[in-house]
């Protein structure tokens, strides 16, 4: 277990290697702005980029250590003569900047890639670490693919670059090769065997490729490293890097288990989050972790009842600590009455049970035909339930055809007075043959004087809601439906009109007598 209340440094470098993304490429413009916000967020340190790879990269980096304030700006560099001048230039102009310089130290990459000894790979590397403190105080070091290096021998690279003058080493797994276990006693057997290791700061670089590049970075945090470099949304070259936000809120909201924690506010992450979504293009998948959309949405019937009663039940995080807004509860299949009941009562409809139970239905009816309900689908349910008046006539089945060369027909079933009646019947549409029918059937003497079509909500799957106003002895009534199948709108927008006219005749003959 760690110290309590350890600070761990984050190092955010989603402009260095988030931008290795495929089609994550940013300009100099767009650096600076989400450079702007990790200030705002802050992070300890921000990698602007590799100096030496791009003008582009050169000029953000200048301009960033020049004018963002707070982080310690950095620049990457490898163990190269020409790379090292390169970031020191582009760093020049700051107060708080850093060198990162690395090289290679597994066999597999000095062997096939680098085409050098260990020895001379080591040389380079103490080579570049002396440049850059020449040049600047603040210098990190890194022996790329260090968890597939010989233990032995990383141990001996970092004693020499702290000797020569690194005051933070990292220890990369660059290609997300290692597991939480192995990490753990790697970072350990580096305090044990680096006599010198209590003159630098410890830092972790780990990618995601096996899916662990979080878990690993705790582990590390655990066996005593004080850095951890990560991207928003865990951006980064081929399955990404530890996410930024991730390893913040574990640490935060298990500060019982970790002992640490960082300076990053957390209430800046979901804004930084979406801008740089949208800057990269790189969309966060709805069930990510922290920032997804369905981050903190619920659906499930038995989680909404227990959030209702009391938010920790279903939900360690609350979506304000990280600028989301506030819980979401989605309504659909799986939900349950409780939910429902609330949400409607937040959007002013106190129906009585039975109106409740009614719409309960037909709300699951129609999470069973539409992806999404949303709250005008809410209104539209309740409203048609708690504003129906007593049915005498009642749709049990409709089926209609249409089609060009035929004669658009509608066969409907309807409950009359609890009689079931059926018949078949033509029109110039199919809605007109199903109103047709319709009037055969309950041999209403009224005539259509209104009918309106409109889509509540977007999509294909849209809710279509359908007013009809109908005119019998002097008296006009509108009646309403909704439904994914305008058809059966229609036809419930109907029946509604004729079960008003029905009440007001009922009403009328009470009166009489």
């Amino acid at each position: 277990m760690v110290s309590k209340n350890k600070k761990i440094k984050i190092f955010d470098t989603t402009l260095r290697d988030g931008e290795q993304s495929p089609g994550a490429t940013m300009n100099v413009s767009e650096k600076i702005l989400i450079a702007r916000q990790l200030a705002c967020m802050g992070v300890d340190i921000i990698e602007a980029g590799f100096a030496f790879s791009s003008e582009g990269d050169f000029e953000a980096i200048k301009t960033i250590s020049q004018e963002v304030e707070g982080p310690t700006i950095c620049s990457l560099a490898r163990a190269k003569p020409g790379d090292v001048d390169v970031a020191w230039k582009a760093l020049s102009g700051g107060e708080n900047v850093r060198i990162h310089t690395f090289i290679s130290t597994s066999d597999i990459h000095l062997k096939y890639q680098f085409r050098l000894t260990r020895e001379e790979a080591l040389i380079r590397a103490v080579e570049a670490v002396s440049q850059a403190k020449s040049y600047l105080q603040d210098v990190e070091f890194s022996p790329m693919d260090a968890t597939r290096t010989d233990e032995s021998y990383l141990c001996e690279v970092l004693e020499a670059v702290i000797a020569a003058g690194a005051t933070t080493v990292n220890i990369p797994d660059t290609v997300g090769y290692t597991s939480p276990e192995e990490f753990f006693r790697l970072i350990q057997a580096i305090r044990k065997r680096v006599p010198n290791i209590d003159q630098a700061i410890i830092s972790v670089h780990c990618h995601d490729d096996l899916g662990l590049a979080v878990a690993n970075s705790l582990s590390a945090i655990m066996a005593g490293a004080g850095q951890v470099e990560c991207a928003i949304n865990g951006i980064g070259e081929r399955a990404g890097n530890t996410s930024l936000e991730e390893v913040v809120m574990a640490l935060r909201i298990r500060q019982d288990f970790y002992g640490s924690d960082t300076d990053v506010v957390s209430e800046e992450i979901t804004k930084t989050s979406r801008l740089v979504s949208k800057i990269t293009g790189m969309s966060v998948q709805p069930n990510k972790a922290i920032v997804g959309a369905n981050a903190f949405s619920h659906e499930a019937g038995i989680h909404q009842d227990g959030l209702l009663k009391e938010k920790t039940t279903y939900e360690i995080i609350s979506p304000e600590s990280v600028g989301a807004g506030k819980t979401s509860i989605v309504l659909g299949k799986h939900s349950g009455r409780h939910a429902f009941k609330t949400r409607l009562e937040e959007l002013g409809y106190r129906p009585n049970e039975k109106d409740l139970n009614k719409a309960f239905e037909r709300l699951k009816q129609l999470a069973d035909q539409k992806k999404e309900i949303f709250d005008e689908d809410l209104e539209a349910l309740i409203s048609e339930e708690m504003g129906r008046p007593v049915e005498r006539y009642r749709l049990v089945s409709l089926h209609a055809e249409s089609g060009s060369g035929m004669k658009p027909t509608a066969t409907v079933e309807l409950s009359v007075d609890d009689t079931l009646l059926k018949k078949t019947g033509h029109g110039d549409g199919v809605v007109d043959a199903a109103y047709q029918t319709i009037a055969q059937i309950t041999e209403t003497k009224s005539h259509l004087c209104a009918y309106i079509v409109k889509a509540i909500t977007g999509g294909t799957d849209a809710m279509g809601e359908v007013s009809v106003t109908i005119e019998e002895s002097g008296r006009r009534v509108t009646g309403h439906g909704a439904d994914t199948d305008i058809i059966i709108a229609s036809v419930c927008a109907y029946l509604s009109a004729l079960n008003q006219l029905a009440a007001g005749e009922t009403r009328a003959r009470k009166g009489q007598q």
